[in-house]
C-alpha cells in the first residue's frame, strides 16, 4: 500500500518535496560542520582547512539523520525525475528512436564504417517544414471539429494525428536550439565589445580635452609642472590639516569619557 501512494507521488504533477527535507534542519547542518571540523584535524590536533568532497564525506561515519545532507553522486546515462525517465545526454534524439512518425526527412546517415551515405542529403529547411506543420494542424482541427459534430466517439485518431503534428514541430524547433545558442553568445559578445569601445571613445576624448587644456595653460605661459607641484602640495597640507583636526577631536572625546587625565 505505501508503495502504490509512494508511485501515485512520483508521478503527480506537481509532487511533494520527499519526506528526506525535514533532515536539513539548522541543527543537523550544524552538527555536520563539527564532524567535518573534528575530522579535519590534523595528527598534533590542529584544525587545518579542507573543501570536503561528496565522496570524502560519505566516507565519514554519519548518523542516519546526517546521511541525508551529503550530496548523492552525479547520475550517468538516465535518470528518473517525477517517475519520468531523463537522459544526460545533450545530443538531441530523433523521433524514429522515441517511436513518433517523423513528418520531415532525416539526414542522411554514415554507414556502419563511417564511409559517406550514397545519396547525399539536402540541407534540411526548418522553416519550410515548420509552415507545412502549421498548416496541417488547421487543417486536422477543422476535422477534428467536424468528427465532434457528426461521430464524436472516434475522435482518438484524429487526436493522435494532431498530438504528432505538435510533436514534430516540437523537435524542429528543438534543432534551432545549437543555432540559437550561438547566435545569443555572438550577440552578448557584440555588446561587450560596443561597450568597450564606448569606453575607449570616452577617455581619447577626456585625454583630448585634458591635452588642450594644458597646450594653452603653456601658451599662456603658465608652467604647467610648478601648478601640479602646488596644486599636489595643497593637496597634501589639506590631508594634514584634516588629520590634526581628527587627531584633536579625538582627544576632545577620550577627555570626556575619562580615558584621558585632564
Amino acid at each position: 500500500m505505501a508503495e502504490g501512494g509512494q508511485q501515485r507521488a512520483l508521478n503527480t504533477a506537481f509532487a511533494p518535496p520527499p519526506p528526506l527535507w525535514k533532515h536539513f534542519s539548522p541543527g543537523n547542518v550544524k552538527k555536520l560542520e563539527e564532524i567535518k571540523k573534528e575530522a579535519s584535524k590534523s595528527d598534533d590536533g590542529k584544525p587545518r582547512k579542507k573543501e570536503w568532497s561528496p565522496a570524502e564525506l560519505r566516507s565519514l561515519t554519519l548518523p542516519p539523520e546526517l546521511r541525508f545532507l551529503v550530496p548523492p553522486e552525479i547520475p550517468s546515462g538516465n535518470y528518473s525525475v517525477f517517475g519520468e525517465v531523463q537522459n544526460l545526454s545533450t545530443a538531441l534524439p530523433s523521433l524514429e528512436e522515441q517511436g513518433i512518425h517523423q513528418l520531415y526527412p532525416s539526414p542522411s546517415k554514415p554507414g556502419p564504417n563511417g564511409e559517406a551515405s550514397a545519396q547525399p542529403s539536402q540541407p534540411l529547411n526548418h522553416a519550410y517544414y515548420l509552415l507545412k506543420i502549421s498548416k496541417s494542424l488547421l487543417l486536422n482541427f477543422l476535422e477534428f471539429v467536424g468528427i465532434l459534430s457528426i461521430v464524436p466517439d472516434q475522435f482518438e485518431s484524429k487526436i493522435e494525428d494532431i498530438r504528432n503534428l505538435f510533436i514534430n514541430a516540437h523537435h524542429l524547433l528543438n534543432l534551432y536550439r545549437p543555432h540559437q545558442a550561438r547566435e545569443s553568445l555572438i550577440l552578448m559578445m557584440e555588446e561587450q565589445l560596443s561597450r568597450t569601445r564606448e569606453e575607449i571613445r570616452q577617455m581619447d576624448k577626456l585625454k583630448e580635452e585634458l591635452t588642450a587644456v594644458l597646450d594653452q595653460l603653456a601658451a599662456e605661459g603658465a608652467d604647467v609642472g610648478s601648478t601640479l607641484e602646488m596644486v599636489t602640495e595643497d593637496h597634501q597640507m589639506v590631508s594634514k590639516s584634516e588629520g590634526h583636526i581628527a587627531e584633536d577631536s579625538q582627544l576632545v572625546w577620550d577627555i570626556i569619557d575619562g580615558k584621558v587625565d585632564g
